[in-house]
């Protein structure tokens, strides 16, 4: 979707749709917080590694379907784990990726690595 918009505009795409972000997290914290609080922290994070366990495969079988669900579902699972620390993602995201890549300061990234 974004492969042939200017960077800038790419990005600033990207921040309309990090708004919603605390939207999304308000929302597992509304459906699931009870229940997490409940699991507990540790007993959480197995679940987002099960669910990171269940991508690897469908990305293995390249079943497209079976890779969105459990992006899904991983997302899910980050914003509990989120909740349960009292992490707002939306900032910590903005933070982090302040319109450059965070190891090399570049847009676009110019790191060594793949």
């Amino acid at each position: 979707m974004f492969s042939t918009l200017p960077l800038k505009i790419k990005f600033l795409t990207i921040v309309k749709s990090v708004v919603n972000i605390h939207e999304f997290q308000e929302l597992m914290k509304d459906l699931y917080l009870e229940k997490d609080l409940k699991r507990g922290k540790e007993r959480t994070m197995l679940k987002l590694m099960e669910e990171v366990g269940e991508l690897a495969e469908a990305v293995l079988l390249e079943d497209e379907e079976k890779v969105s669900e459990e992006m899904s579902d991983i997302i899910a699972w980050v914003f509990s784990i989120a909740n349960l620390y009292d992490i707002n993602l939306s900032n910590a995201f903005k933070e982090k990726y302040n319109q450059v890549c965070p190891k090399c300061n570049e847009s676009p990234c110019i790191c060594n690595s793949i």
